[in-house]
């Protein structure tokens, strides 16, 4: 069946940039979230991300307006009636996955794809509390999703070569580069950059460099774009705490163990870039 209409779970940072690039490729969007407080500011964030690239002319005006149009947001799941692939973008939470999963299956047509935007959590758990594990997959974007090519494809047990192959094509119609990576928590990407940012928040802890140092050592030293704790900020430090201890339940290892200063961050709210402030203060205007 050919896919017209996305549906996206989560109205923050990663669903808004989700959405986003669906609208950009041509498809219908339903975007979903529980309060329309938290919707307006996607579309917000959405148009302004649309304006910007009018500003560059990588798109028209008339583009941008009818990108818009094609938006839909609403705060019941049972909308997704309508969707031929759903996303979804919720926060790391596997109580709140494997919920939100129970209603898609009921909402969503038997045929469809869900997939799942965790960056750590097991594909077969989630796609176990569904009637359609063959359709569920992880669909692992990058950080910012318009900017990024990224996107690790991972499959569960029991999904399919189809549910596969498809997953893959949209990826690719998205303008996205997809990479397998198998279901580990994880996966591959979050794996290996996740104990590297905790450990920059330990040698922040313990004096061993300032957090601007720490970074701008990394960045000209190891030739990265950006410095880990910089990277923490924009990840969403509360993201970056929830990885790292599924990373130390699942693999048992304590390699893994969230730094005291990135747990006592996160108590205080201080989240990154979304709050305002994390590692470093941002302008939030």
């Amino acid at each position: 069946m050919e896919i017209r209409t996305i549906g996206v779970v989560g109205g923050g940072q990663m669903g808004s940039g989700i959405a986003q690039v669906s609208l950009m490729s041509g498809f219908n969007v339903v975007l979903n979230d529980v309060s329309d407080e938290i919707l307006g500011k996607s579309r917000a964030v959405i148009g302004k991300g649309l304006d910007i690239l009018v500003r560059k002319e990588k798109i028209t005006a008339g583009d941008r307006t009818r990108m818009a149009e094609n938006l839909r947001t609403t705060r019941n799941l049972s909308d997704f009636s309508s969707c031929d692939f759903v996303v979804e973008a919720a926060t790391e939470r596997e109580d709140l996955k494997l919920s939100l999963f129970r209603e898609l299956d009921a909402s969503v047509p038997a045929g469809n794809i869900l997939a799942t935007n965790t960056s750590s959590l097991s594909i077969t758990r989630i796609a176990s509390v569904t009637a359609r594990p063959d359709k569920v997959i992880g669909m692992h974007f990058m950080n910012p999703v318009p900017m990024m090519k990224l996107i690790e494809v991972v499959r569960g047990v029991r999904t399919s070569t189809e549910t596969f192959d498809r997953t893959m094509e949209l990826a690719r119609t998205l303008g996205k580069e997809p990479v397998p990576a198998n279901d580990f928590p994880g996966f591959v990407a979050n794996r290996i950059l996740l104990p590297m940012i905790n450990e920059a928040v330990y040698a922040l802890m313990e004096g061993v460099g300032k957090a601007e140092d720490i970074d701008a050592i990394m960045r000209m030293g190891a030739n990265h774009p950006m410095g880990p704790l910089a990277l923490a900020d924009l990840i969403g430090l509360d993201t970056c705490l929830e990885i790292l201890k599924v990373l130390q339940e699942e693999l048992g290892d304590p390699k893994y163990r969230p730094c005291p200063l990135l747990r006592k961050t996160v108590e205080a709210g201080h989240l990154g870039k979304k709050t305002g402030r994390g590692f470093y203060v941002y302008d939030r205007a």
